[in-house]
């Protein structure tokens, strides 16, 4: 895939699916993601998710969004993180609107917030499932 770039206050924002190891460990680390004890694994998930966009700072990766879908319908946010140090900057905010621009035809875009992530999503167009909940299994590798 060609790499596509978008340019916002000396941020760029890009369209990859290729990572090294150490830009996603240290990413996912620093908002103590425990994925991130497992770069190995998240270069493979990047090269697999449908959709990855990227916030750069020089050569810092200091945010990224990520979904996967159906080809039609449906598509689920799997992971939005920026940088702690970069926070309240927009960042956030950014990769929302390209993800919801890039399935702006799409029924429905679905995503797991965290209580203390409710306000944001809500401010980005989100609404908040009344009749649903969000389950999981985690597996702890060794």
């Amino acid at each position: 895939m060609a790499q596509k770039f978008l340019y916002d206050m000396g941020v760029i924002y890009k369209d990859i699916h290729e990572f090294g190891k150490e830009d996603l460990e240290s990413l996912f680390l620093s908002v103590e993601w425990s994925s991130g004890h497992y770069p190995e694994k998240l270069v493979v998930a990047m090269r697999n998710f449908e959709t990855v966009y990227t916030a750069w700072d020089g050569d810092q990766l200091v945010g990224l969004i990520c979904a996967m879908d159906d080809g039609v319908m449906t598509a689920y946010v799997h992971y939005l993180l920026v940088r702690p140090t970069y926070h309240h900057q927009g960042i956030g905010r950014q990769l929302v609107e390209m993800m919801k621009n890039h399935y702006k035809d799409y029924l429905r875009i679905v995503l797991v917030a965290y209580n203390e992530e409710l306000d944001f999503y809500e401010s980005c167009g989100f609404k908040k499932a009344d009749d649903a909940s969000p389950m999981f299994i985690t597996s702890l590798w060794t």
